[in-house]
């Protein structure tokens, strides 16, 4: 299972990396913490998403592109495509801007922030999940939400094998100016077919 830390500047094409850029910045507490949560981990055999025992919420329906503000379909057209081959099932992600404290970095690896609601991307084309994700993130600023789940899944059944959603939503949130960072979920929350996310205050 490799360890996934991006971090680059928002609109600028990412550059992929198998080791983490965070590596120095984790104390060896929560190495060892993060070693003990996944040491029991096998991969699934399926796609199948695994549920929260939390209540479930339901994810906001998707807006056509032509209801987006300027502003909006400026950041559909901005957001870059990555190369598929830059992540794997099974990698666990992270992301974070500078200045992120680390207290709460630890508790976005660990899931201990309240989940407000979350998208699940099953069914979705590449097309649809980026207007999805731009509408959510849209509505959940209206709404003053801040922590979310996004569901991608893991891409075992993709026609291509590899995780397509998924590596396209670890490019397109840092991309995005109101994603603050995120983390692979838990194994309860979906573990690395689900991203915790912190969303910017609204002021």
């Amino acid at each position: 299972m490799v360890h996934y830390a991006l971090n680059y500047p928002k609109y600028e094409k990412p550059m992929s990396t198998k080791k983490s850029k965070f590596e120095g910045q984790i104390s060896e507490e929560d190495q060892q913490f993060f070693r003990n949560e996944v040491a029991d981990v096998r991969p699934l055999k399926s796609d199948k998403r695994v549920d929260s025992p939390k209540k479930r919420l339901s994810p906001k329906p998707r807006s056509p592109l032509s209801h987006f503000s300027n502003e909006e379909q400026s950041m559909e057209s901005v957001f870059s495509n990555p190369d598929l081959r830059d992540i794997e099932v099974e990698d666990v992600l992270f992301y974070a801007r500078s200045g992120i404290q680390q207290k709460v970095q630890r508790k976005l690896r660990r899931g201990e922030l309240e989940i407000e609601d979350e998208l699940d991307l099953h069914g979705y084309t590449v097309v649809e999940a980026k207007s999805a994700i731009i509408d959510f993130i849209k509505e959940c600023k209206r709404r003053n939400i801040r922590y979310i789940r996004i569901i991608h899944g893991k891409g075992y059944r993709s026609e291509q094998k590899v995780p397509v959603l998924k590596t396209h939503v670890a490019y397109w949130l840092p991309q995005h100016k109101d994603v603050l960072a995120f983390a692979s979920a838990r194994p309860a929350d979906g573990g690395t077919g689900a991203l915790y996310v912190i969303l910017k205050a609204v002021r």
